[in-house]
């Protein structure tokens, strides 16, 4: 046994064709996955930030994007009114030398030499959490807008969570 890979992570084609989907028909995917990307994505779009932390083993960061973000009013949300960042907590990807540190967060020092390591401490350290998934909306300013949602299957209760913030970043 082990942890399903995200499913556009495959040889196989799931049916679908070829285009802007790249064949993953009804499947949403992040358009970035560095922070300070997405936001500048979002200022020149006018438009917040949807922080989505996960992970390349996170079975249920899996389940939200197969079961909520595959809901139409959903997916629309997330294509057309956020702009959607994926930060990969676990991703053993080096940082270049120069951006090794190391941080004090909770008593303990953090050490940050991987792109996870980066994502995982600013989950923790902006947002006290270390669970994924964990989402956000952020607003221009880089300030957390609307409530936060964690796993639950429950697509109307993302779409609650989606419209405070947005209706927040509105105001």
């Amino acid at each position: 046994s082990g942890f399903p890979p995200p499913t556009f992570y495959s040889e196989w084609n799931h049916g679908g064709g070829s285009g802007e989907s790249g064949g993953h028909s009804g499947h949403v995917e992040a358009r970035f996955d560095d922070y300070e990307e997405g936001l500048a994505a979002a200022e020149a779009e006018g438009k917040p930030m949807l922080l989505d932390f996960t992970g390349w083993a996170c079975v249920n960061c899996r389940k939200m994007e197969e079961q909520v973000w595959s809901d139409a009013e959903v997916a629309s949300k997330l294509t057309e009114d956020v702009v959607l960042v994926s930060l990969y907590v676990d991703d053993r990807t080096a940082l270049p030398e120069d951006e090794h540190r190391v941080e004090k967060y909770g008593g303990k020092d953090f050490r940050i030499k991987t792109i996870g390591n980066k994502w995982s401490y600013l989950q923790a350290s902006r947002f006290n959490r270390n669970a994924q998934p964990f989402y956000v909306m952020i607003d221009h300013d880089g300030n957390h807008i609307g409530g936060s949602a964690g796993y639950d299957p429950d697509a109307e209760l993302f779409l609650e969570f989606l419209d405070e913030g947005l209706a927040e970043f509105n105001r």
